[in-house]
């Protein structure tokens, strides 16, 4: 098993090392007791394999745009095996993610429409500076 300082496991992870305090904050990471101390500094807390995967599992949640909080309960349903619950939460992100890309799709759309009107005339005030002034 590897050992790391927060250094290395933050750079193995892709995140800055106040990230990795952060998400110990949010109890999403454990914070390891510190080892070699000689009475006068306190040692250097070493992280392992199992940490990285939570690190890493956790960045990968927040590309499928999961909260902090789910991740915390998806973090806690790994050791349960939940599965309904990991389905309900998957299916509820995935109903906001669905709603986001309408929401994108209308927006495109409207965009394309002022667009199109801007490239058909150079006579008058231009259509898409006119409409985000309304």
């Amino acid at each position: 098993m590897r050992q790391m300082t927060i250094g290395a496991l933050a750079r193995h992870g892709g995140v800055g090392v106040e990230t990795v305090r952060y998400y110990q904050r949010r109890g999403l990471l454990e914070t390891p007791a510190r080892t070699g101390g000689d009475g006068f500094s306190g040692g250097v807390r070493r992280y392992g394999d199992e940490d990285l995967r939570r690190l890493r599992f956790i960045k990968s949640a927040q590309a499928a745009g999961f909260t902090l909080d789910q991740i915390g309960e998806l973090l806690s349903l790994d050791a349960g095996h939940d599965r309904e619950r990991a389905r309900t939460l998957a299916s509820e992100r995935l109903a906001a993610l669905d709603a986001k890309i309408a929401e994108l799709q209308v927006a495109r759309a409207s965009l394309q429409r002022l667009a199109t009107a801007c490239g058909a005339s150079s006579a008058g005030p231009c259509p898409i500076i006119a409409a985000f002034q309304d």
